[in-house]
Parts: structure tokens; sequence; C-alpha cells
């Protein structure tokens, strides 16, 4: 498993967007360009900054249009933008982000759930963005979520992830992140569904988005190196989770899928140390602890007397990973 894996890794941050969109405090316009301005200075190259959606669905995120107005960030960061139909999709036009991302499940309930429509009239409108953006010379991310197990339908057949993912990217998407919305994967059902998809879809077109709901995002990270796939998405801290998935946790923390790729002679150009830094920043700007496991160990080695967690108690990520790669199949 070791042997095969690839030199570089592609990571996409969807803190500021997937994470930020579901904390109940409002965050101030000044303290997001802060965040995502900090985590521009850390080698990232990819960085989800915001949603064009109506406020009164996603009213933390109001302020797209500023935050992506006022940034100033190095050059080659790109920063993207969700954009759910075509009006949000000339708002996106007014600031430059490219790509653009949009998004639809992989079971009709969760679809109803989330967007109030059904898969076929979801599609509908996702031609409707990808067409614009292709019209104007933009890239397009396709997010597709619970593409592994859905909260009201259960496990999802992968072949019913197969015709969309090959509908999705007929209309002319660039990539196709494929989401494990609520953290119920294994990495028996990741290199499964990576396997049936590169048939039809490249290895490079595709990027995995867990959740950590039952701990095994980094060792499904792990089944989806091994199984070819070199982009994968993340969130600083570990914030987010979705609002219509009950009991999902946050996304996987980008420390953690660092210090993973780290510590595999995994190439991502990003700095660990400057990762841990916007992490707190993100903690300062929250005012709460957030759930990143690197961000956690880090930080007490800092200040001991501040932190509950014992290392003793707690085993590490990667400690973690090597446990319970021993009982994946080849």
């Amino acid at each position: 498993m070791f042997e095969n894996l690839p030199k570089r890794v592609k990571v996409v941050e969807v803190g500021p967007r997937d994470g930020l969109q579901n904390e109940s405090k409002t965050v101030a316009t000044p303290d997001k360009v802060r965040l995502i301005e900090a985590l521009a200075q850390t080698g990232l190259r990819n960085i989800e900054i915001t949603s064009f959606v109506s406020p009164k669905w996603i009213p933390q995120l109001a302020d797209g249009l500023e935050v992506a107005r006022t940034l100033k960030l190095p050059p080659g960061v790109r920063v993207s933008a969700l954009v759910p139909n075509l009006k949000g999709y000339e708002s996106a036009k007014q600031t430059g982000v490219d790509p653009i991302a949009v998004f639809m499940s992989a079971t009709e309930t969760h679809s109803l759930k989330n967007i109030n429509k059904g898969i076929s009239e979801a599609l509908a409108v996702v031609e409707q963005v990808v067409s614009a953006s292709k019209t104007d010379g933009k890239s397009v991310r396709a997010y597709l979520s619970v593409v592994f197990s859905c909260p009201y339908e259960g496990k999802v057949d992968p072949k019913s992830v197969e015709s969309l993912c090959q509908k999705l990217m007929a209309m002319g998407v660039d990539e196709l992140s494929l989401g494990d919305t609520i953290g119920a994967a294994t990495p028996k059902e990741v290199a499964e569904l990576v396997r049936i998809l590169k048939e039809k879809i490249e290895l490079n077109k595709m990027a995995l988005h867990f959740h950590d709901t039952r701990g095994t995002a980094l060792v499904n990270v792990m089944a989806g190196l091994a199984a070819g796939v070199t982009t994968f998405d993340a969130s600083v801290a570990g914030m987010g989770g979705c609002p219509y998935a009950p009991g999902a946790a946050g996304n996987l923390a980008t420390e953690d899928l660092v210090y993973l790729l780290d510590s595999l002679g995994i190439e991502t150009g990003i700095d660990l140390s400057r990762l841990v830094e916007c992490g707190r920043l993100a903690e300062e700007i929250l005012g709460k602890q957030l759930p990143g496991r690197y961000l956690r160990s880090a930080l007490s080695k800092r200040n001991p007397k501040s932190e509950q967690l014992s290392e003793s108690k707690e085993p590490g990520a990667i400690e973690s990973v090597n446990d319970a790669l021993r009982g994946i199949s080849k």
C-alpha cells in the first residue's frame, strides 16, 4: 500500500466556506478576510472562500461579495466560491473567483432536505451554472454529497453515484469532489467507489471530501491515496459539518491531513507550522476550541496547562491510521 502512493497531493481548503457556514456565531467580514489571507500564506494554493447563496439560507456568508473584493492574496492562489444557481453565479462573476463550485446530492431525500429540489431538478440547475461558467471561460468544481451513506436513505449504491458523476462530467465539470457528508465511509468502500469511477472518470479529476464523525477520515484518505486519488478537501482546525445531515461531525482538519502527507513523504507545498497558526486564529475568531487533532497536540505543547487532552489516552493521528491499516484489504 505504501509503495505506490503519489509524490504530490493537492489540498483544497474549504474552511472559510464549508466550515464557517455552520457556525452560529456571526463572524465579522474583517475576521474572515484575516483568516483567508493567513491560509494563503501557508502554501495552500486552492481555497474556497465563500458561497453566493441567499442570505436567508446562510446568513453567515451574506458578505461574500465584500470578502472576495477585500482579499489581498499572493500570486498563484486560486479562490473558489459555491454557487447554487444562476443568480448566485451573477454575483460570483463580479468577484473573479475561479473555479466556480456547484453542488448536489447523490440521494433524492438528502437533495430535498438540503436544497428543496429532487435530483433531476438539481441537475438542471447545475447544468445552467456550468454552461454559464464555461461560456465565461471559468473552470467548474462539482460537489456530490452523501456518496457513501445518506442520513435518510442509508448506504448509497455506487452505481447510482457513478451515473450522476458521468452526467456531471458530461456537462463539462473539471473536478468532481466526492463527499462522505456524514463521515460513515470505510476504507473498503472508498477503494471500491474509486475503482468503479476511474473506469469512466480520470483520477486527476476526482477529489475526496471526508468528515471525521467516526474517526475514520485519515484512514479513508489512505485508501484514496492507494487507489490513486491525488486531491483532498480539508478544513482548517476541523471546522464545519452538514446542517442537513444529523450527527455529522466536522470536516477532516487540514493540519491532520498535511501531517499525514508529510509523514508519508508526499509533497503539498504547505507549511504545517503556519497552518497551526491559522488553526489558532480560527479558534480566536470563533471563541472556542476546535476539533483538529494535530492542532490540539501542537497547542498543548505550547501551553500544557490549558489543554486537558492526555497523550497517553489519545493515540496520535498517524498511530491510529497505522493501526487501522492493518485491517484493510489489499
